[in-house]
């Protein structure tokens, strides 16, 4: 039985990790979750899950709330206390599913725990990537990706030597616009973003899949899971989300990962591995019903963030906690009908431009250009500096 920490819990991943869990009981127990602002939704988890014992909440008010209804768990709350509910003992595996920067110190601080990491957090490597990969290296910890994309490459190398690599092949949907012009995306709302073709996903990265930020990250993510260089990661657009990823061998074979588009499956490789276990109330892919597998280009020019996430992955320093950071509050303003989608590129490029670069930053220093790449990106808006 594999006891599992989940931080993240009503979102998008958390809710199919809990999927997950629920149809292997025999396997897996969680014995912790955190939980941004959704009360009703934690309530529900309470309920089911009965060997939840820790919490966190965002919010204090929300910690008391909560605590009056369910006095036996043991409740935290804010960033101290992600950290504090990361810190317990009596778990094997650390997931996390939560979305954004503040992933980063949870992960750091579960591998000091020696605690096994399964991480769908893509910002714990964007901007720390250094950091976690000493971290696991000083520690012995092993981290398993959860993202699709890194999952199939990672099941696409077992029983390889990485000498045997050629080069990392990355697929892309193409994200809601991908039919769509430069010329057609100036006026598009909101709510045409956040309509992902292939994928139901959190507000956020459904709106860096349209911009192909999305596969930036991911591009930088792979590079330090696998260790790889950037000018063998190649990105192509595949509009079925059939295959999740290859694999390109010495030898000029390429080997793939194929199935549906369904989360559990990286989800339920992570918490197995080494094993595989049955996949439960999901039906498997059908050959009959898909006669034909599409593949395209991910221009630069159609895809800016794409390249400019390849040039700051390929400088390193804190340039990745700059991009993400600015981002975050890019696609914040956007999905606020604050700024147009297209302007989310401008934000993002004019931050990367704009902050000081440090070529060697410590978890402090990254923390800090974080902060300063938000306060450039809503300054900027603010003042109207970037056009």
């Amino acid at each position: 039985m594999k006891k599992i920490m989940l931080l993240g819990a009503s979102g998008s991943i958390g809710t199919q990790t809990l999927d997950v869990i629920r149809h292997h009981r025999d396997e897996f127990e969680v014995i912790g979750v955190s939980v941004g602002h959704n009360m009703k939704k934690l309530s529900e988890i309470l309920h089911e899950f009965t060997s939840i014992r820790y919490v966190c909440v965002a919010r204090y008010a929300d910690m008391i709330e909560m605590k009056n209804q369910f006095p036996n768990h043991m409740f935290y709350s804010g960033d101290e206390g992600l950290k504090n509910l990361v810190s317990v003992d009596g778990y094997d595996i650390f997931v996390n599913a939560v979305v954004g920067f503040r992933g980063l110190v949870p992960t750091l601080t579960a591998i000091e725990h020696e605690k096994t990491i399964a991480l769908a957090n893509k910002e714990s490597l964007v901007a720390g990537g250094p950091l976690v990969k000493e971290a696991l290296k000083k520690h012995q910890v092993s981290l398993y990706p959860i993202d699709s994309e890194h999952s199939a490459i990672f099941q696409c190398l077992q029983g390889s030597h990485r000498k045997e690599v050629d080069k990392l092949i990355i697929t892309a949907s193409g994200g809601s616009f991908r039919d769509k012009s430069r010329d057609e995306l100036e006026n598009v709302s909101v709510k045409e973003a956040l309509h992902h073709p292939n994928w139901d996903m959190g507000g956020r990265i459904t709106i860096d899949s349209a911009t192909m930020m999305n596969k930036g990250f991911e591009v930088i993510e792979a590079h330090y899971l696998f260790d790889i260089d950037y000018d063998d990661i190649e990105v192509v657009i595949h509009r079925e989300s059939i295959i999740h990823s290859m694999v390109q061998y010495c030898d000029h074979a390429i080997i793939a990962q194929l199935g549906t588009a369904d989360m559990r499956l990286p989800i339920q490789y992570a918490l197995s591995y080494p094993d595989r276990l049955p996949m439960k109330n999901a039906e498997p892919f059908d050959f009959q019903r898909m006669f034909a597998l599409h593949f395209d280009v991910a221009n630069a020019e159609r895809y800016p963030l794409l390249k400019l996430a390849f040039e700051v992955g390929k400088k390193g320093g804190n340039l990745g906690a700059v991009m993400n950071g600015a981002d975050e509050e890019a696609v914040d303003l956007f999905l606020h009908e604050k700024i147009s989608f297209l302007d989310i590129e401008k934000y993002v490029m004019k931050a990367v431009e704009e902050i000081p670069y440090i070529e060697h930053p410590t978890l402090e220093e990254i923390i800090d250009s974080d902060t300063k790449a938000r306060e450039f990106v809503r300054s900027a808006w603010k003042g109207g500096l970037v056009s």
